[in-house]
């Protein structure tokens, strides 16, 4: 269903005015799989996913997301899900409302709201494109959801997103999780955050000195600044192979 994309980068770094908010991070992620990022709170692990998905330039080293190495080009087929804080939900918008506001990225016609409908149950919510619950009455694992499905309707070969773990009960998580393992299982290449995660594979962000790293937010085709510290320590990866070959787009 969906033309997953590998991630690939070796060394990757960003250093801000006062410290490393992520250092010399290697990945290697083939399409249609499954990679958490785990560290705590101030770790670098909500930059390290905007740089992944383009939306953040990294300092130093490499990065390929399929065949695209630049930020411009790797936005074209990279989806951000919720990141609180970067494009949060406007909770005086119905479901209804925000699928809409993706309606020109859709095709026209019937297949518009089918597909909405489609990346509505994918993401494990109703398959309703017309709900016209409010966004302030979804709970914290609903507007996950939601975030998923949106970034879905972009039909792209990456998705991050951030704080997979934060908020919910052990059977919510493990639910967001399978949702997550599916997805992969359907194609696409997910790359998430979370606390901690014993998935096959993992990349292990070093616990910092003090808490947060980044201002993630950017105004339009503007980087974000860095302006937090993290603790001077590469990451560590662990896990088995990810599947073998990239599908170029």
């Amino acid at each position: 269903m969906f033309d997953g994309v590998g991630v690939r980068t070796a060394g990757l770094s960003l250093r801000g005015e006062r410290g490393w908010v992520y250092r010399d991070v290697g990945i290697e992620a083939g399409p249609g799989s499954l990679t958490a990022v785990a560290g705590q709170a101030g770790s670098g692990r909500t930059s390290l996913l905007l740089s992944l998905a383009g939306r953040m330039r990294p300092g130093s080293g490499t990065l390929a997301v399929g065949r695209y190495t630049t930020p411009r080009a790797i936005r074209r087929i990279a989806a951000l899900g919720l990141f609180d804080g970067v494009n949060d939900l406007d909770g005086a918008l119905s479901v209804r409302e925000h699928v809409r506001e993706r309606g020109p990225r859709l095709p026209r016609g019937r297949g518009r709201r089918e597909w909405a409908a489609d990346a509505l149950a994918l993401a494990g919510l109703e398959p309703d494109p017309l709900d016209r619950t409010l966004v302030r009455d979804l709970g914290r694992e609903r507007r996950v959801r939601l975030g998923i499905a949106l970034a879905l309707l972009d039909r792209p070969g990456l998705l991050v997103l951030d704080d997979v773990d934060t908020g919910l009960a052990v059977d919510r998580r493990e639910e967001l999780w399978a949702t997550l393992r599916d997805l992969a299982e359907r194609g696409l290449t997910v790359v998430a955050s979370c606390t901690e995660s014993d998935l096959p594979l993992v990349v292990r962000l070093p616990c910092p000195d003090v808490t947060a790293v980044a201002d993630a937010r950017s105004g339009p085709g503007g980087d974000p600044q860095v302006t937090k510290d993290r603790k001077d320590e590469p990451p560590t990866v662990s896990g088995g192979d990810p599947k073998d070959g990239e599908e170029e787009r």
